[in-house]
């Protein structure tokens, strides 16, 4: 099979600017070269079994003089693969590189498909595989709350294992960072009472953090600190034994009300409202970091950071994310930024800021060339990081002149709230990075996936880390092409030509400024006016749905073949839904009660519990795992029951009131049946009894109904369940028989 692969031979030619910025150059592994070969080795048991004694590996460090990765692979006469590489992640990069194009194998989030070759097939010479990027980020603020935030530690270990395998050395490490904030507050004099008044519940604290809100779906039990912060003892040993630099925690402002008892002249700002919560839950107190205390405080609670979690110098924090700063006088976002570094380097004098981007894109008016300048100048050039959080849509560097002279990091977002649903920017991933690495006066110094949910679309994230360890883009149709057969261990013609259209097609957005949320009608509160536009033809989408349904006989056997089966399947059920929705729109505007009795009977009685039994046949789609994996957390019944509402809510309402409805929705079993089918039930029966009566359809009133619906769905304790029911193939394969033939007819 290797004969037929292209090998990926790479060769960094594109010179490092961080030479630049010495503080940059000297980050470097804390873990031994011993240990960090050590724990590829452990990585190699965990994913091939006893396949893994065929590789050779070892770390060493003086294989790079430049702080670039680098691994070289060559093969012995005993058929065995070495590989030497300048980190435990460029081990495990490089070896993952031959696994995939020599071996034709694949590892993915839904499974892997490891069916080595034997004997491995040999590397004539020496490849030489190397990045051109100092760094390769991973994870957003938000990908703990709507991703890993019930996660235990096998799911951790595997996480980190494909982090480490897709070359990741700068992976953000924000688990229990609540434990010592409880510390610091209490050190302070703040009661319990106060404590609990400000932390929000497990599945809200990214917005916690970032001081969107508080209190809400809390309080952290106690049970909570503790488990998440042996976790994060856990998660940050395994991170450095590959090489990684984990960046953690600081302190950005965010305060308890609490404070102002203790320091009532304390500078602390309340900000008003934040994305439709009223003040029960947010309007947050801010403390002006050019007051003492800030400093107090921002060191106190660095010191615990490092004193707990040790450091490597890259800490984290945001200040007004989604929220306006008092004043755009540069002088004071200026000091603004000197004072936050000043709390940083008050505990570690070689500390380096990684700061989201995101704000100059979300308040543009605000953010102007002269405001954001002064923020990233507040700072030594090279002592800030700036994550282009949204290049692939919103660069940021490119009117910023490189962001003034700070480094940067240029990052794929790709994904708001973890919404299930097929998307992604091909073209602009393939040939961004690139161009911004030939930027006049580039300050470049990573590649990054900025996901706010991951678990979806595993095809965009690996190629996305993919080129980070190449020379320029790569032909996205071979590549489509590649892809599909190491996914599925098949050479099968057509599986690659569906993957060429997929790539085309619906992993193609070009739409200018359009944000992946899934703004398909089936996962939205019904109204006679929603967007059904798509950024795809779905004939493409259609054609690759037939070829992957025809060669599903002989492929259900592979893991991954029957993932993309149900996920094809269900993006393809999801544009049947537009229609359906389309022809109910159509047929009240028309006063025709038969046609929207035929479409809304389709749809509410076939369509949807179809889809709903599809996703029941895949452990990957169900909504059961979501709600067993919280409640395993808990040590009670009240923990439980705290943490399945959290789970709940975050899928539906977002609030106690819908304040930022679907946001996180998700196509999963359970979800489909009880959630979405239910509130489509209920805009059918309405529109139907207004035409019975001849009156009009009354909105507002209709939301009322569908909250209490909504409400019902998030605030009660029916359980799902937690294993696959049904044969995916033939679930898959009969609605492929009946919807395939109309959906061609919708064209």
């Amino acid at each position: 099979m290797s004969s037929q692969l292209v090998p990926l031979v790479l060769l960094g030619l594109i010179g490092s600017v961080c030479g630049r910025f010495p503080g940059l150059d000297a980050l470097e592994p804390r873990t031994s070269d011993q240990d960090q070969s050590r724990a590829v080795a452990g990585l190699l048991r965990r994913l091939l079994g006893d396949r893994s004694t065929e590789f050779v590996v070892s770390v060493d460090r003086s294989l790079s003089n430049d702080s670039l990765d680098v691994c070289e692979l060559s093969s012995t006469e005993r058929d065995r693969v070495v590989a030497t590489g300048s980190t435990g992640v460029a081990v495990a990069s490089g070896i993952y590189n031959y696994l995939k194009y020599f071996c034709n194998c694949h590892v993915s989030w839904f499974g892997s498909q490891l069916d080595l070759p034997r004997p491995l097939p040999k590397l004539s010479g020496v490849l030489r595989i190397s990045t051109p990027h100092r760094f390769r980020y991973y994870q957003n603020v938000c990908t703990f709350s709507y991703s890993s935030v019930w996660w235990d530690w096998p799911r951790w270990e595997r996480e980190i294992d494909w982090m480490a395998l897709n070359g990741i050395n700068l992976p953000l490490a924000f688990t229990g960072q609540e434990a010592l904030w409880q510390e610091v507050f209490r050190a302070l004099g703040l009661n319990q009472s106060e404590i609990e008044d400000f932390f929000s519940g497990p599945a809200y604290l990214a917005w916690n953090r970032m001081g969107n809100v508080f209190k809400f779906a809390g309080p952290l039990p106690q049970s909570w600190h503790v488990s998440q912060l042996s976790l994060q003892f856990k998660i940050l040993e395994r991170m450095r034994s590959f090489g990684m630099l984990p960046v953690l925690p600081a302190f950005s402002g965010n305060v308890p009300k609490g404070i102002l008892r203790l320091y009532p002249k304390a500078n602390v700002t309340r900000l008003g409202p934040w994305a439709h919560f009223n003040c029960s839950f947010s309007c947050s107190y801010m403390l002006d970091p050019q007051d003492p205390l800030f400093l107090q405080i921002g060191s106190l609670y660095l010191s615990q950071v490092v004193k707990q979690f040790g450091t490597d110098h890259i800490y984290n924090t945001d200040t007004f994310n989604e929220m306006t700063p008092p004043s755009s006088d540069p002088t004071y976002l200026a000091a603004i930024s000197r004072s936050v570094f000043a709390s940083m380097t008050a505990v570690d004098p070689e500390a380096i800021w990684l700061m989201q981007g995101w704000l100059f894109f979300s308040d543009a008016t605000f953010w102007k060339p002269a405001q954001i300048q002064a923020l990233l100048h507040g700072v030594p050039l090279g002592r800030m990081i700036v994550l282009d959080l949204f290049a692939e849509t919103e660069p940021i560097f490119s009117y910023t002149e490189s962001f003034y002279g700070q480094p940067f990091i240029w990052c794929m977002l790709q994904n708001f709230g973890g919404n299930s649903g097929f998307f992604g920017t091909v073209e602009s991933i393939n040939s961004g990075p690139f161009k911004a690495l030939e930027f006049p006066n580039s300050t470049m110094v990573g590649i990054g996936m900025t996901p706010e949910g991951i678990e979806q679309n595993p095809v965009i994230f690996e190629l996305m880390s993919e080129l980070a360890w190449r020379e320029g883009p790569v032909n996205l149709s071979k590549w489509a092409s590649l892809y599909a057969a190491r996914r599925y261990g098949s050479a099968e013609e057509n599986l690659g030509t569906a993957w060429r259209l997929l790539f085309s097609g619906v992993y193609n957005c070009t739409v200018p400024h359009y944000r992946n949320h899934n703004h398909s009608p089936l996962v939205r509160r019904p109204s006679l006016h929603m967007n059904v536009d798509l950024w795809y033809d779905p004939a493409d989408l259609y054609k690759a749905w037939k070829l992957i349904i025809e060669a599903a006989p002989s492929l259900m056997s592979k893991e991954t073949f029957r993932y993309d089966v149900v996920d094809l399947t269900r993006q393809a059920l999801q544009v049947m839904t537009t229609s359906f929705y389309q022809d109910i729109v159509d047929a009240f505007r028309h006063q025709n009660l038969k046609e929207l009795l035929i479409a809304g009977g389709v749809l509410l009685y076939d369509l949807l519990p179809e889809l709903d039994r599809l996703l029941n046949s895949h452990r990957n789609f169900l909504l059961g795992t979501w709600l067993e994996q919280a409640r395993s957390l808990a040590l009670n019944e009240k923990e439980a029951q705290l943490f399945d509402m959290n789970a709940r809510n975050q899928l539906t309402l977002w609030g106690p009131s819908g304040e930022i409805l679907d946001y996180a929705n998700k196509e999963w079993a359970g979800l489909v049946e009880d959630y979405y089918a239910q509130r489509w039930g209920l805009f059918v029966y309405t529109l139907v009894e207004c035409l019975e009566k001849g009156q009009p359809f009354n909105q507002d009133t209709f939301d009322q109904a569908a909250l209490q619906i909504e409400k019902g769905f998030t605030y009660n304790s029916h359980q799902y369940p937690t294993k696959p029911l049904g044969d995916t193939y033939d679930i898959a394969h009969r609605i492929f028989l009946k919807y395939y033939p109309q959906a061609l007819k919708r064209l």
